[in-house]
């Protein structure tokens, strides 16, 4: 199921929200909002991405085509194909197993390398849900402690969010500005 919040970045100036939207929308933001007179007097201006809730620097030296073009991903490499077997993104790792679990491996339709890939993929879809879960509540807990983790309330606050506690959390962070409260309600639960 497709995340909405994925590659979405969130600008706070001070403990005020200020822009949210894709990284391109929030960098150009940021340049209109710090080339005004008044610009960005309750603090210091944070771009956070949504899916870690960890800050990011962004260079927003130059024109906005200029900051535009340094966002814009390397193009691909225009090597020549190399002969032989392609690539398919296949990476060899050691992986320590006892006697049993190599026997049963070998014993595979495919082997041991298709029965793995084949295990992995199962346990990987079987635990989607808790992963994502898990994901946000690190992604929001990162926002927390980087906004407001001296303010009251902030440990207690983090001990709810990764007992998935909604309702005490929220009790929690009632006193916190309230885009910031705003902000990590949407990363834990959105």
């Amino acid at each position: 199921m497709p995340d909405d919040s994925l590659d979405r970045f969130t600008v706070f100036e001070g403990q005020r929200r200020f822009a949210s939207g894709s990284l391109r929308d929030v960098a150009i933001a940021v340049k209109r909002r710090s080339a005004s007179p008044a610009s960005f007097a309750s603090g210091p201006v944070l771009i956070f991405d949504d899916q870690t809730g960890r800050s990011i620097d962004v260079d927003l030296r130059g024109s906005e085509a200029e900051i535009l073009a340094r966002l814009e991903p390397p193009a691909p490499s225009a090597e020549p194909k190399a002969r032989g077997r392609p690539k398919l993104g296949v990476i060899a790792r050691e992986v320590t197993l006892l006697p049993r679990h190599w026997a049963w491996l070998t014993a595979q339709p495919g082997g041991a390398s298709v029965a793995l890939r084949k295990l992995v993929e199962e346990a990987s879809r079987a635990s989607r849900g808790k992963d994502e879960l898990r994901r946000r509540h690190e992604a929001a807990y990162h926002f927390m402690a980087a906004m407001v983790g001296d303010l009251p309330g902030f440990e207690e606050a983090a001990r709810a969010l990764f007992a998935n506690d909604r309702a005490r959390l929220l009790r929690e962070i009632a006193a916190w500005p309230s885009g910031v409260r705003e902000h990590v309600v949407t990363l834990a639960y959105a």
